[in-house]
């Protein structure tokens, strides 16, 4: 059975994908040399669901369901700010920045694709949908002092707003892995209600 590697993504305007490369940049400068690997720039966007490993056969029955979700769900705004780390700043593994919509409708839609992705074997999250871009995850390999240094950093910058993003589609987005980092391809957009 042939799959492909795919996640349910809202894909991010170019300028503010530019401010993000450049606190990547600022960030980079003030953590140890290669302690953390930086997402491509092109490659951020706001996660609604992972599905990892996708057989083909199902894609057009994901696709109708994703479908029947954009049409019920309305479109909504979010603003980009803040910085932060998971688990925490003592033992950060990846870097991100914060996703704000206090409307709930963000929270709703993802709901709804965790919904009607259940059937297709792809079990709601044990943990709660936080909203976030991720700028870079922590190397495995990297050293205690220098991982407590990426939480201090994480800590010490403010970052205040970056930008304002209209939600009014999402993506099914497929994900080849490659030595220079993950290629992604949009293999549908689904429009919001209202958008």
């Amino acid at each position: 059975m042939e799959t492909i590697r795919a996640f349910i993504a809202i894909p991010l305007p170019h300028r503010l994908l530019e401010k993000l490369a450049a606190l990547q940049r600022q960030l980079e400068a003030q953590v140890p040399p290669r302690s953390v690997r930086w997402v491509r720039g092109e490659g951020i966007h706001l996660t609604l669901k992972f599905l990892g490993d996708t057989p083909t056969e199902k894609l057009p029955d994901i696709q109708q369901a994703l479908a029947a979700v954009a049409r019920h769900a309305p479109a909504c705004s979010f603003t980009v700010e803040g910085l932060g780390c998971f688990p925490n700043p003592r033992r950060p593994r990846v870097v991100w920045t914060d996703v704000q919509e206090p409307t709930g409708r963000l929270a709703a839609l993802q709901d709804a694709i965790e919904e009607v992705m259940a059937p297709f074997g792809y079990p709601p999250e044990g943990r709660g949908f936080t909203p976030h871009l991720t700028l870079g995850r922590v190397r495995r390999r990297t050293d205690r002092s220098d991982v407590a240094r990426v939480g201090e950093v994480v800590t010490s910058t403010s970052v205040g707003p970056l930008g304002e993003v209209v939600a009014d589609h999402f993506a099914l987005i497929r994900s080849v892995l490659k030595p220079t980092g993950a290629e992604y391809t949009i293999l549908e957009e689904f429009s919001l209600r209202g958008s």
